[in-house]
């Protein structure tokens, strides 16, 4: 199955084309051989309109009903409805095209007052034609959620490679951190007891031998303490990102997360740096928690950033629009959305989300700029 996939991928698409017309023009020729011109006409107008299947295919399906309404057309208003179905999420649209190709070909033609006889094969040969036009319809449809759910198992992937490489990082720097402390709580303690007491004893020893030990201790012993604290600095530093050890998110930021969000999103607005420390960390945090909840459950939407001050206040606003494809129901705790509007109220500020009018969705944190 893989290499039949491989093998249509490399197919080109102008040879597609003209396979698919050629086989379609064998069928209409079958079919209009012995009939008027314009037959002949309309079966080939539904021919080579197949070649735009893949830009306008609801006209395509259009062009192919009047050929189909002169001749006994299979492949080319088949071919439509799959092209249509394939690309098309209107399924209203669809049975519309369906019902009017199978009509199409069961009306019979020249037009003529039938009989009751003729009226109830016409209605029964609808049936089995409407059956038969349903199944491209079907197929297309099938490719189509085939397609979608494709797309979707491989950003659930990359979301999961993200998910581990953080939470490799993230025991990484813990596992730092602890290194950190125990050499700076117990072997810097250590040796600085150590370096104490040989200065002690390089003042009270009365040997020039025992003084000349007792300081060539006491230096190693500073020696080593500069290098333990080289060592704690270097490890505090490494985590990667930002742990307990290393700065904490400020305003400066924020630029770098929108942009390496990997969604459509533009950053609005300014805010002055002398507003409170905790009030940048909470702003951070919302446009991180919001970008995330973009990406997990509104793919393909684009974000709008917008940093706002009012007064004595700041905040910031995190509009998302409509996601341009289906997303798949994703486990969800809210526990996100719930901690900032916990880290809000305890800053004295407040916090809102919701949808909006146009099918996308609205985070708004308002914070005062300094601590009451």
């Amino acid at each position: 199955m893989r290499g039949l996939r491989a093998s249509r991928a490399r197919v080109p698409a102008a040879l597609a084309d003209a396979g698919l017309v050629a086989v379609a023009t064998g069928d209409a020729w079958l079919a209009v051989w012995d009939t008027s011109w314009s037959a002949v006409a309309l079966a080939g107008l539904a021919c080579a309109a197949l070649t735009l299947r893949r830009h306008l295919p609801f006209v395509v399906v259009l062009l192919t009903v009047p050929g189909t309404l002169v001749a006994d057309l299979v492949v080319a208003p088949l071919a439509a409805l799959f092209a249509l179905a394939e690309r098309s999420r209107d399924r209203r649209l669809l049975a519309a095209c369906a019902v009017l190709v199978a009509a199409a070909s069961a009306a019979p033609w020249p037009w003529h007052d039938p009989e009751s006889r003729d009226r109830t094969w016409t209605l029964i040969q609808f049936v089995y034609t409407l059956a038969g036009t349903a199944a491209p319809v079907l197929l297309g449809q099938l490719v189509q959620v085939r397609r979608d759910l494709s797309q979707r198992l491989a950003e659930i992937e990359e979301a999961r490679e993200h998910e581990r490489a953080l939470h490799a990082q993230a025991v990484l720097a813990r596992e730092r951190a602890q290194l950190a402390r125990e050499m700076h709580d117990v072997v810097s303690h250590q040796v600085s007891l150590i370096a104490v007491q040989a200065g002690a004893l390089q003042v009270a020893a009365k040997d020039t031998e025992a003084r000349q030990a007792a300081r060539t201790i006491r230096s190693l012993s500073v020696s080593t303490l500069d290098e333990l604290r080289n060592m704690v600095t270097l490890l505090r530093a490494s985590g990667g990102r930002a742990t307990e050890l290393t700065p904490q998110p400020t305003l400066a930021d924020i630029r770098r997360l929108v942009a390496t969000s990997g969604i459509d999103a533009e950053l609005t607005g300014r805010l002055p740096d002398a507003i409170s420390t905790p009030a940048q960390r909470a702003i951070y945090r919302t446009v991180q928690e919001a970008l995330t909840n973009v990406r997990k459950h509104a793919p393909g939407a684009g974000a709008t950033v917008e940093l706002w001050r009012d007064g004595d206040d700041v905040g910031v606003t995190i509009t998302n629009s409509r996601p341009t494809r289906p997303s798949l129901p994703l486990p969800g705790s809210q526990q996100g959305l719930v901690g900032l509007r916990e880290r809000s109220e305890i800053l004295h500020g407040t916090f809102s989300s919701g949808p909006t009018s146009d099918g996308g969705y609205r985070v708004s944190t308002r914070i005062p700029a300094q601590p009451k």
